[in-house]
């Protein structure tokens, strides 16, 4: 009896290392697939959040002033900055190395549904759905 369950618990414990090896972490700067703007992922309230830290083009090329959240339909946060501007918070685990929650797209000022999930060392693909329409994209770990 005690031998099955020593056998049993190494079993279970390498099963569970081995998924634990396989589970990468999202933890990082990631650079959007178009190049346009950096996201700083870190963990938080149990899960991840990402935020712009970096824009190509950081002013508003009409006005010269820092970009804003100019398309964003609340008049308040349409004119908070655009560095610094969270994209989504508390990202929840759904599997090994993927989470899920609500994404802000700056580009339309709407939240959609959205999962994030890392599928190499230096990619992660960042997906949204609008009712049954989804799309998605590539980002690479931005270098150090």
């Amino acid at each position: 009896m005690f031998s099955r369950f020593v056998i049993l618990s190494a079993l279970l414990a390498a099963l569970f290392g081995a998924t634990a090896a396989h589970a990468q972490s999202a933890d990082g700067t990631w650079l959007t697939q178009a190049g346009d703007a950096r996201v700083k992922i870190s963990k938080c309230g149990g899960g991840l959040c990402g935020v712009i830290v970096w824009l190509r083009e950081p002013h508003d090329t009409a006005t010269g002033q820092p970009a804003t959240d100019s398309k964003n339909p609340n008049p308040a946060l349409a004119r908070r900055p655009m560095i610094g501007l969270p994209l989504f918070s508390g990202m929840q685990p759904s599997g090994p190395s993927k989470w899920s929650g609500q994404i802000y797209n700056a580009d339309d000022g709407s939240t959609y549904a959205s999962s994030i999930s890392v599928t190499g060392a230096d990619s992660l693909r960042v997906e949204g759905c609008v009712g049954a329409l989804c799309g998605g994209e590539t980002w690479t770990r931005a270098g150090h």
